[in-house]
């Protein structure tokens, strides 16, 4: 059994997460900026300080700590909060590790699907994509490019650029259950979407099957705004109305951050099938029902 340090564990995937890795026999341990628990130790990444106990005898690292990136508008502000909670972070850890001389078998980052931007295209997106041209592309990349810099200490990297996280409680699905189900915009846009057991499990495989490189951790059946209302209305029993909230509502409500509930393309799971994974959701209306 492996020792797993999780940053960001006390969030709506880590909490999860946290769970099932123990219920597996894993030992965690999670760096907050306020430990209350006996398993929690404490770090400011502003003031660049860590609690070097957390990382004794650890085997990996997940990486989940991030700044929600729909819970506040987009000032410039804002956008700096989003990356520096991101990068600076793994930085932080990076440093850490390379003082300490931690000899990691793995570190493992989140990072979104809006890696290949905010934009609705007929294109299906694969791993071997570029980053988009954009806000949520810029996040992703230097995400990620703080990821792979512990390749230079010899420490393999696994990145899960993620979907929409659908789970009971909390979350996106949490601020979709309306009484009225409506999609969003021109209602054609997609929604990379995926069960957080789903994503959950592919955490725990990288660490016990050694799952090494950049995934796409999405659900294999893809939906458009409107399939996904249409979907999620029947599954909980509310009414669905094919009218679709105006783009310049969502505008004036969100500003530059209606871009994500707006824009979207399709993203391709193929590669993660590839090496055996298995989904135990592999289709929203299983999802839904599960939640």
């Amino acid at each position: 059994m492996a020792k797993i340090l999780i940053t960001g564990g006390t969030g709506l995937v880590g909490s999860r997460l946290t769970k099932l890795l123990m219920d597996k026999n894993h030992e965690v341990v999670i760096l907050t900026r306020s430990p209350d628990a006996k398993n929690e130790y404490q770090w400011d990444i502003q003031k660049k300080t860590i609690d070097t106990k957390a990382f004794e005898n650890t085997d990996y690292i997940i990486h989940l700590a991030g700044a929600g990136i729909a819970d506040e508008r987009w000032t410039e502000e804002r956008k700096k909060v989003i990356i520096d909670s991101r990068v600076e972070s793994a930085n932080l850890l990076f440093e850490t590790v390379k003082k300490e001389n931690i000899n990691l078998k793995g570190f493992i980052s989140a990072s979104g699907s809006g890696y290949y931007g905010a934009v609705t295209t007929d294109k299906i997106f694969t791993e071997f994509d570029k980053a988009g041209n954009d806000f949520l592309g810029e996040v992703c990349e230097k995400w990620e490019n703080a990821a792979h810099q512990f390749k230079a200490l010899k420490i393999p990297v696994t990145i899960l650029r993620t979907g929409i996280v659908l789970s009971e409680k909390g979350g996106a699905l949490e601020k979709m259950k309306l009484p009225v189900i409506s999609p969003l915009g021109s209602g054609k846009q997609y929604m990379p979407w995926i069960h957080i057991d789903d994503l959950c499990e592919m955490y725990i495989q990288a660490i016990e099957s050694n799952l090494l490189d950049v995934f796409n951790a999405v659900g294999p059946e893809h939906h458009t705004s409107t399939t996904f209302s249409k979907t999620l209305a029947k599954s909980i029993h509310r009414p669905y109305l094919g009218i679709c909230v105006p783009s310049f509502m969502l505008k004036l409500l969100y500003g530059d951050m209606s871009k994500i509930l707006l824009e979207g393309s399709r993203i391709s799971s193929k590669k993660i099938e590839q090496t055996g994974y298995s989904f135990q959701y592999e289709t929203l209306e299983k999802a839904l029902n599960n939640l």
